[in-house]
């Protein structure tokens, strides 16, 4: 009998223990979908404040790890859902916090977390055949396992994959890090994980992986040029050979319109039409917009950030307010930005609603109402809000940048395969461009509702990454 291969997944953030972003998406969904194609996944990540509160997790063990120049106390939390195992490792002083990052000692948190994640295998007699990482807090792991743990005989042949989800944070941290982390000087050159005088800890998960991800292929492709590589584009080029892109999937199940609680009316690619309309009159009435099924909606979801292409839609939504156009915004983020957005509610509250903060809900009821979701992202690794769209009947209009190329075919291009509209720069006379192509085949409603039909029926499956991922599992450990 094959033994399945063991899998250790390593993420800063796990829904739904705790999440700030998508990540904690992929780590919520990746390990199921791997655990289904009989990979014997293990999660470990963090245990931040007030996880035990909300989660029945019991204490396993703990141990010390040498951090910050000194002893401190790893403990061991374990909780089995449907048999898939997550472990959190503890420690007082680093994880009892209002916030999971942010903090002058990152780099020691997280040196800390991943010197922990390494030698807690030894206390649980797990030998993984993979220990795939998630973005800088990760990172570490391979440079202690290639350079500090090689001589172990208990870490040998353990491979290891790191996985770019936002090449944007980084972990930076001052030189002094490698003492307070334990490592030598050895480390500081441009080999191993020093950066412009400093020490970077995505370098590091580059550097040691034998193979690099990232979350799209077209991703995989920018971050090796000057423009999307924040100052890693060389590395990332010098190791090009071992980087490649699988696109993220969503839960079709659990984002689903036929039987979502958050609509006001559930519908599916046969009901869609009337349905959705209905869902779009009771929102104009519940948000103060004039109330018409003929006007088109455009909506929003997002992080309210220059990388979100926030510029674009308030450029937008000041040009075209002067058509029949209304617009719905949810967000929440720069002050800058909600204040624009806020200034053009007080101009026009007939035509634009804003909702300054993350509402799950009004997100759902957003994808399963509006008629064109916008997405004009500068750059964009993945996205999922594209893939949420589609599902719920809302027509994206994207930028040509990352996933979002690689999930989004323009309608204007493609009029057989299209599921959206897109545009190329990141310009606003194109991004108003693409949305009026929309409005021009909204007006045409057999089109419409064909197009609308297509994105709903398009699917990027967790199982369909997985497969990926398990492809790439086996290269790496044959190599």
């Amino acid at each position: 009998m094959i033994k399945p291969l063991t899998v250790l997944f390593v993420s800063p953030e796990i829904i739904p223990f705790k999440a700030t972003g998508g990540l904690a998406d992929v780590a919520e969904a990746l390990p199921h979908a791997l655990n289904t194609a009989s990979i014997n996944t293990i999660r470990v990540m963090p245990k931040y404040k007030g996880i035990e509160d909300d989660f029945p997790i019991e204490k396993a063990f703990s141990f010390i790890v040498e951090a910050g120049r000194k002893a401190n106390v790893a403990e061991v939390y374990k909780i089995d859902e449907d048999g898939l195992v997550t472990y959190f490792i503890g420690n007082k002083h680093y994880f009892e916090r209002d916030n999971i990052y942010g903090y002058k000692d990152d780099d020691e948190r997280f040196g800390f977390f991943c010197k922990a994640t390494l030698e807690m295998l030894i206390f649980l007699d797990i030998k993984p055949d993979i220990i795939h990482l998630n973005d800088w807090q990760t990172a570490l792991i391979g440079l202690f396992l290639k350079e500090e743990y090689a001589q172990l005989e208990f870490y040998e042949d353990i491979k290891v994959i790191f996985t770019i989800h936002n090449l944007q944070y980084q972990g930076v941290f001052p030189s002094e890090s490698l003492h307070n982390l334990n490592l030598s000087t050895k480390y500081f050159n441009s080999e191993a994980i020093e950066y412009y005088g400093k020490i970077c800890f995505m370098k590091a998960g580059i550097v040691y992986a034998d193979l690099v991800t990232t979350v799209s292929k077209t991703y995989a492709k920018e971050i090796q040029t000057d423009r999307y590589g924040y100052g890693l584009d060389g590395l990332l080029r010098k190791n090009s050979y071992k980087i490649i892109g699988i696109v993220n999937g969503i839960y079709y199940d659990k984002y689903n319109p036929e039987i979502d609680k958050e609509l006001v009316n559930n519908f599916d690619d046969t009901t869609f039409i009337e349905m959705r309309k209905a869902n779009k009159l009771a929102m104009q009435k519940e948000l103060g917009l004039t109330v018409d099924e003929k006007i088109p909606m455009l909506g929003v979801v997002t992080r309210l950030a220059e990388q979100k292409g926030i510029d674009l839609i308030i450029y937008a939504m000041q040009q075209l307010i002067r058509e029949n156009v209304q617009f719905v915004i949810l967000g929440s983020g720069e002050e800058e930005y909600e204040k624009k957005l806020l200034k053009l509610v007080s101009q026009h509250p007939d035509k634009v609603s804003v909702t300054i903060q993350f509402n799950m809900k009004l997100a759902r009821q957003i994808y399963g109402t509006v008629d064109f979701f916008l997405m004009p992202s500068l750059f964009e690794p993945c996205g999922l809000s594209q893939l949420y769209s589609l599902r719920y009947g809302a027509v994206p209009v994207v930028r040509e940048t990352g996933g979002l190329v690689d999930t989004i075919i323009d309608y204007t291009k493609d009029q057989k395969l299209g599921t959206g509209f897109s545009f190329t720069h990141f310009n606003g006379e194109e991004f108003i461009r693409a949305i009026q192509s929309g409005i021009e085949v909204y007006i045409d409603k057999t089109k419409w509702h064909t197009l609308i039909r297509r994105g709903m029926q398009s699917r990027f499956t967790w199982e369909k990454a997985a497969e990926e991922y398990i492809e790439e599992y086996n290269k790496v450990l044959k190599d």
